[in-house]
């Protein structure tokens, strides 16, 4: 049995304002012809198939598009929501669908059911779990005190009836303890959304989708395969890809990548206004590529971003790095490397007007509130 695993396709997704449509069609078509080429059984899409739980005309008609392009190939194709979709109207039509064999998981009922293909090694067992919250969970499990996601994760999983004997593979989407994070992800506060990752341990493959960088969690069946493009400037020096798996008998797994290559490139440069303005730069790149500016003149050259765009249509950001920017960040050196939750920010505020930090109720107090604004925002 050979899939790909897909994840996190952000369909309608805006970077620094800059529609990603076109490129997402372009790398779609790209892992079509992947998928003509390696003749995958199967296409397996762990969430985030929408950027937003409203998805734009035009997101919505690339993936009608993409589910014709696999099934005209005879390619099975299973699919969760993430935490940026509704799960309703991803599975919009996932009844009639089936006849297509495209699965789409519809909202989760309190338990999962496999479904079964056949290969030459016997029976493999599919099981998609959506995006799922201890709100959601706790209505199937009222008996069970789940307050975290680890909890409500190993509710719905102690509920499924693995036969152990068979192959089984979990499409999830969900933040496993450990994993390395970018900035286009969009977390929950101070980590709260961590599960651990030894409650997949029944599974032969986890094909995880919510983290925007490949990588595997412990064991290599563990795995996040990434977003096919990039999505922020933290990006750049990743290499993006389809995860290709072929599993033989239980406990055989071969895991390849395949390259995905982008339309634009995300570039950062850095120099003086002078320098990146100069013909000898610009033949050093694809002055077409995405590109956050870095410029270190002490003083602001008049109307910069108008003047780069001539040269660099695809400018995303411009900033710049000189004495002021180093003071003005040194100012702030209360601000940590690390990124801040909104409570973590309202409590600086508390601070800065009161004087005194948060006692430790207090701030467990506003950290359940945001939590709860968070996933009444994602309901």
């Amino acid at each position: 049995m050979k899939f790909f695993h897909l994840s996190d396709l952000h369909l309608g997704k805006r970077v620094n304002e800059f529609s990603m449509i076109g490129d997402q069609y372009d790398v779609l078509m790209k892992i079509v012809e992947l998928a003509k080429e390696h003749t995958p059984d199967a296409v397996l899409i762990a969430g985030d198939v929408y950027d937003k739980s409203m998805p734009t005309v035009e997101a919505v008609q690339l993936l009608d598009r993409f589910l014709v392009w696999l099934n005209e190939l005879n390619v099975a194709v299973f699919m969760i929501s993430g935490n940026h979709d509704s799960t309703e109207r991803v599975a919009f039509g996932a009844d009639l669908l089936r006849n297509s064999n495209v699965h789409i998981v519809q909202s989760y009922q309190g338990k999962l059911t496999p479904i079964t293909m056949t290969d030459s090694s016997g029976e493999f067992h599919i099981w998609m779990l959506p995006y799922l919250k201890p709100s959601l969970v706790k209505r199937h499990f009222s008996e069970k005190d789940i307050n975290t996601y680890t909890e409500a994760l190993r509710a719905v999983l102690s509920n499924v009836e693995l036969d152990h004997s068979k192959r089984n593979v979990l499409v999830a989407h969900q933040f496993v303890t450990g994993a390395v994070t970018s900035e286009s992800e969009e977390l929950f506060i101070g980590g709260s959304e961590n599960v651990d990752g030894s409650l997949f341990d029944a599974f032969d493959y986890v094909a995880l989708g919510h983290l925007h960088r490949p990588q595997h969690i412990g064991r290599e069946t563990l795995r996040y395969c990434g977003t096919p493009l990039k999505y922020s400037f933290s990006e750049v020096n990743d290499r993006k890809s389809v995860t290709v798996v072929e599993m033989g008998k239980k406990g055989d797994a071969v895991i390849s990548t395949l390259p995905l290559e982008p339309t634009h490139e995300m570039r950062v440069i850095k120099g003086t206004y002078n320098e990146l303005m100069s013909r000898d730069f610009q033949r050093t790149l694809d002055t077409d590529d995405y590109i956050r500016v870095i410029l270190t003149d002490e003083h602001e050259e008049p109307d910069a971003r108008r003047k780069l765009e001539l040269v660099y249509k695809n400018l995303m950001c411009l900033e710049y790095d000189n004495k002021r920017t180093q003071a003005a960040a040194n100012f702030t050196t209360a601000v940590t490397t690390e990124k801040k939750s909104p409570a973590g920010h309202f409590e600086d505020l508390f601070e800065m007007q009161n004087g005194q930090p948060f006692s430790e109720e207090q701030s467990e107090y506003v950290t359940t509130v945001f939590e709860e604004i968070f996933e009444e925002a994602n309901a």
